[in-house]
């Protein structure tokens, strides 16, 4: 058996999160011969028991998708996080420890405060990053090139986006159905466990879904507008 910690927080709705974990990672490894016993981490963090003759490859191809919590940082390393919070001078994002990510590094997102450059983006807490450490000392690092680049892209796009927490895919594609707005939206993509993507049609507005299924979701949601 391998055990595997995994950079999967359960949040919210303990029983409901768990569940979508198990039904994740089963998902992940059902072409290998490899089973999965969940449990959480006094630290809320997802904990995979593997067996089977496949369990090592499948314990690095999780840990490799979904990275570890770390406890020690390393200057110009990258790790997977979490947004964990959203100030006007900062984003705080979890890695196993907590890094800071300073305004003076987050100049390559444009200007404003960092409050204000997570809304232009539709960062919102729990979202998958990625990072660099950029002084391991301080705990602070920087978004990596390539998660900047991937904002950027879905920025520059013809489409607006919608960023949704705490909420399952099919919760999310209930709430669009029941408003009506399934005809308006190309798909939801999975960004995490319980962190979706919705993609809207070339002249459907973001905010306007948002204020649609906005009573509807128990989440956060964010909007990323197109700049085109």
């Amino acid at each position: 058996m391998v055990t595997s910690k995994l950079l999967i927080k359960i949040y919210g709705n303990r029983e409901r999160a768990t569940h979508s974990a198990e039904v994740l990672i089963n998902n992940e490894i059902k072409e290998l011969d490899a089973s999965a016993e969940f449990s959480v981490s006094d630290d809320n963090w997802l904990t995979v028991d593997i067996t089977g003759e496949d369990n090592e490859f499948a314990s690095n191809f999780l840990v490799q998708k979904y990275g570890t919590p770390v406890k020690e940082l390393l200057n110009n390393e990258s790790y997977h996080g979490l947004i964990r919070q959203i100030h006007d001078e900062e984003i705080v994002v979890d890695v196993g420890v907590l890094v800071t990510l300073p305004r003076k590094n987050l100049t390559v997102l444009g200007n404003g405060t960092a409050k204000q450059i997570a809304t232009r983006f539709g960062i919102i807490g729990h979202m998958p990053v990625k990072i660099k450490i950029t002084d391991e000392n301080k705990n602070e690092g920087v978004f990596t090139k390539e998660q900047a680049d991937q904002w950027w892209s879905w920025k520059k796009s013809d489409q607006d986006r919608v960023i949704a927490n705490s909420v399952t895919r099919s919760e999310l594609k209930a709430a669009i159905k029941k408003t009506g707005h399934s005809r308006d939206i190309y798909g939801i993509e999975r960004l995490g466990l319980m962190e979706h993507m919705i993609t809207c049609r070339e002249n459907t507005d973001g905010p306007g879904i948002v204020a649609a299924i906005g009573k509807l979701v128990k989440g956060e949601l964010g909007v990323i507008r197109t700049s085109n």
